[in-house]
């Protein structure tokens, strides 16, 4: 899963470059960083960036996973009709 771990890698990114700047403002403006309001803010900064910035590896993942489940299902249903075939013998 290729794109899993893009995806995640991206996110991580995302989340530490937000985490950077908000403590760089921070720091720039107050002098003094409340570390766990920076992280809230960069959690919620990250987040919405991710919905418009990491568009296309979410498709791509999302994709991905659709395939997947759509193999599995094409999977068990093979074997259910087998077992159902082999019940009527």
């Amino acid at each position: 899963m290729k794109e899993f771990w893009i995806y995640t890698a991206l996110r991580f990114l995302l989340l530490v470059g937000s985490l950077g700047i908000v403590v760089g403002l921070w720091f720039a403006l107050a002098g003094s960083v409340p570390i766990l309001w920076a992280v809230v803010i960069a959690f919620v900064l990250s987040g919405a960036g991710s919905y418009f910035l990491l568009n296309r590896p979410r498709e791509a993942l999302a994709r991905r996973v659709q395939t997947r489940a759509e193999r599995m299902t094409a999977k068990i249903e093979e074997m259910r009709a087998k077992e159902d075939a082999d019940d009527g013998a």
